[in-house]
């Protein structure tokens, strides 16, 4: 369809923005996981490495828009291990037990953000034990620094995979003209690189911030698990708790400052 025609029509205006909106909130899990691990990164090469990972996951996600038919093919089931869960109260089973190339990715993805996630609240428990840390930003060699970007750079690329092959097939379900859904990537992906550095930043410079943004990490992990498995956790229960979480944080620390003022008065 041509595009002066299809933005001609108030309904592809309406499935564009709604994709937008729904893209953005998505793109959250990819844009958390991004800015705590370019944090690990020495300053020099942060926005760097944020950077280049938004744009690889714009490049993925249009490219596998080019292969939508195939895509779609993901959620057809590759085997079935024959084992069914125990009912549920609606009479239907707890978990499945077939899985498709989505749900394999899922669970590929999930099980990496859950390793990621818990590898990093351990070394943020310990920050003196800086061995075995292949993010180690103790300063050396430039083959050290090199290898540390290159491995950042490797996951933030693993886990777009994940979270592109999610975000395509939420797309496919909301429309199925695919400049609508290329607009809707580029728009996304243009304001979560906007978004990246203040959201690193404020980040950094709030360590409670990095152990909430872990626990969602676990928790995301958590989810994408589960929805391998075929229970389905609605996305909206998890971003009210998440922003219930985060309101929780925002007025702690408007506490610790007032207090940290009052004391500096006294």
């Amino acid at each position: 369809m041509d595009l002066i025609a299809l933005f001609s029509d108030p309904a592809a205006w309406l499935a564009l923005l709604t994709l937008i909106a729904l893209e953005v909130v998505l793109g959250v899990d990819n844009l958390i996981f991004i800015a705590i691990l370019s944090n690990k990164l020495p300053e020099h090469q942060q926005q760097k490495a944020r950077r280049i990972g938004l744009s690889l996951a714009l490049v993925m996600r249009i490219g596998l828009l080019m292969l939508i038919g195939w895509i779609v093919t993901l959620q057809e089931p590759l085997f079935d291990l024959g084992i069914q869960g125990a009912p549920s109260a609606y009479g239907e089973p707890t978990f499945e037990t077939a899985f498709s190339g989505r749900d394999l990715i899922l669970l590929v993805g999930g099980l990496f953000l859950l390793w990621k996630a818990t590898k990093e609240i351990h070394h943020s428990m310990e920050p003196e034990d800086n061995s075995g840390d292949l993010l180690d930003k103790t300063p050396g060699t430039g083959e050290a620094v090199t290898a540390a970007f290159g491995t950042v750079i490797a996951q933030i690329v693993a886990i777009d995979l994940v979270f592109s092959v999610d975000s395509i097939l939420t797309a496919v379900g909301m429309t199925d003209e695919i400049a609508i859904m290329v607009i809707a990537v580029v728009i996304t992906v243009g304001v979560m690189m906007i978004a990246a550095d203040p959201l690193a930043r404020f980040i950094e410079k709030n360590p409670t911030l990095v152990m909430l943004a872990l626990a969602f990490l676990v928790m995301i992990g958590l989810v994408l698990i589960a929805d391998g498995f075929g229970f389905h956790v609605p996305k909206g229960y998890i971003y009210a708790a998440m922003g219930f979480s985060v309101g929780v944080e925002l007025l702690n620390m408007v506490q610790r400052n007032r207090r940290a003022r009052k004391a500096k008065e006294a």
